[in-house]
């Protein structure tokens, strides 16, 4: 009983970081809303495979922590520099240093 009342809590809490990411106000609200929002579907994977009595969640879980770390670095690397492979002069650029 008590991991179903922690599944609903999640699902709720899920719903409420779904609308910070819809509403906002700033880009990096939403960014954060995204990550948070993955943090907890690992969550909530991880109470479903305990419910379930199947291990195998558990690794899903965890790939898709993986994939919401790396998106997360992806996104914000792409919004910094709009490309997600800048060369060297372009981040002494924006860095200010000079070409």
């Amino acid at each position: 009983m008590m991991f179903i009342v922690a599944a609903i809590a999640i699902v709720v809490a899920m719903v409420l970081t779904l609308l910070r990411a819809i509403l906002g106000p700033t880009l990096y609200d939403r960014v954060l809303a995204g990550n948070s929002f993955g943090t907890k579907t690992v969550l909530l994977l991880g109470i479903m495979g305990y419910m379930t009595g199947r291990p195998d969640f558990l690794d899903i879980a965890l790939l898709y922590a993986l994939i919401n770390f790396a998106g997360t670095i992806a996104i914000l690397k792409f919004f910094r520099y709009r490309d997600l492979s800048p060369t060297m002069q372009d981040v002494r650029k924006q860095e200010g240093e000079g070409a």
